[in-house]
């Protein structure tokens, strides 16, 4: 039996809806090996650890964790509220590193900061509030004057314009300190729980707001939460666990990964969360054309997804190459080898510029002694295991 499936058991030849080539975009933020300490001394202690992150223009990064994980340390970082101490943390083209308390400021300013605590001035109104914030910036004092309104009125606030927090409710309160960090439509705006005091209806207009800010205007936008009602507007969710960034999952690029592998009959009965875990563990490779992704003979050590591109599944025998198949995006093939421990049964080689995923064979196999039969699933999650 061949190690690679006939053209119509393939998972098709439509190009995926994968995440946009971002190669060509200057990061909004861009965080290489940065570390972070409190402390001095015997008493100091490491809190961040060596983390990489990168957010683009127009995408909306949702970071989540166990509470005391890191996250608002790393979110302060990034927002110039805290000097960097290692690592490089470029934001809107800016190395923070070293800059003094002054530059520190004025990175601030092009910044839209969104925190649990309101921080709003008690003796000034929901306009006043949020006009303030508008005096950092060239307006014309029509602008000064209509950019509140508008930004409040799409916060529900119409009504309550010229209300003082004192006689407004935390939400209410919650949405003009929203307000205030996005009336000036910054590149970057960072959120720390920006849904954690609002009702599900309010916190869906908030999300919705920065989301439209993300995709109209290119704000990069970067949320810290544990909502998982707002999960589903993430480009990017970020897991971080102990100081250390765990996962950093492409949303849409996950998503259609999971398709094909549920499609994929070694992968059956795998449940969405376990196909999601699966997806995240695929690494990327890129092959030119012409050359050998994997060849007969050698021994299996990956199962393979097609990303872009096309592949020829070719076989050779008694000194002659004949032609299996052709291969396209969402196309799997290797898992044969990997399940029977044989060498590779065909030839594989990248007709045009190829991008695959691939799962390791320790992973692979794994995946599939914890998978089971449908049955024994439906008896774990019925009677726990029994």
């Amino acid at each position: 039996m061949s190690d690679f499936p006939p053209a119509s058991s393939s998972s098709g030849s439509t190009a995926a809806p994968f995440m946009l080539d971002r190669s060509k975009l200057v990061p909004t933020v861009d965080i290489q090996d940065v570390s972070h300490f409190y402390g001095e001394g015997e008493g100091r202690k490491q809190v961040i650890f060596d983390n990489n992150l990168t957010i683009y223009p127009g995408e909306i990064v949702i970071m989540t964790g166990p509470s005391g994980s890191g996250k608002t340390t790393l979110l302060t970082l990034i927002g110039a509220l805290r000097s960097l101490q290692q690592g490089s943390l470029k934001v809107l083209g800016k190395e923070l590193r070293g800059l003094s308390t002054a530059e520190q400021v004025k990175v601030r300013r092009n910044i839209g900061f969104i925190f649990q605590a309101h921080n709003l001035f008690d003796s000034l109104t929901a306009y006043q509030n949020v006009r303030l914030t508008t005096e950092l910036h060239d307006y014309t004092p029509e602008q000064r004057h209509q950019l509140p309104i508008n930004m409040l009125t799409d916060l529900g606030l119409k009504e309550r314009l010229h209300y003082k927090p004192a006689n407004l409710s935390g939400g209410q309160r919650q949405r003009v300190a929203i307000g205030r960090a996005l009336v000036n439509q910054p590149k970057l705006v960072l959120a720390d729980e920006p849904t954690a005091a609002l009702d599900k209806d309010t916190g869906r207009q908030v999300v919705t707001l920065l989301q439209h800010m993300a995709k109209s205007q290119g704000s990069a936008i970067m949320i810290v939460t544990h909502d998982n009602r707002i999960l589903d507007v993430a480009d990017r969710i970020v897991n971080m666990v102990d100081g250390y960034i765990v996962s950093n999952i492409e949303v849409a690029e996950n998503i259609a990964i999971c398709k094909f592998l549920s499609k994929c009959s070694v992968f059956e009965g795998a449940s969405p969360n376990l196909l999601s875990e699966i997806a995240g563990k695929m690494k990327r490779e890129k092959h030119p054309f012409g050359t050998p992704i994997i060849k007969q003979g050698d021994l299996g050590d990956k199962f393979y997804v097609v990303r872009n591109g096309r592949v020829e599944i070719s076989k050779s025998k008694d000194g002659r190459t004949d032609t299996v198949v052709h291969l396209g995006p969402g196309a799997f093939f290797g898992e044969l080898a990997l399940l029977r421990n044989e060498p590779r049964a065909a030839t594989v080689t990248a007709t045009e510029p190829v991008e695959v995923l691939t799962l390791s064979k320790e992973v692979f196999l794994e995946v599939r002694k914890n998978l089971g039969t449908f049955e024994e699933q439906l008896r774990k999650a019925t009677f726990g295991g029994h």
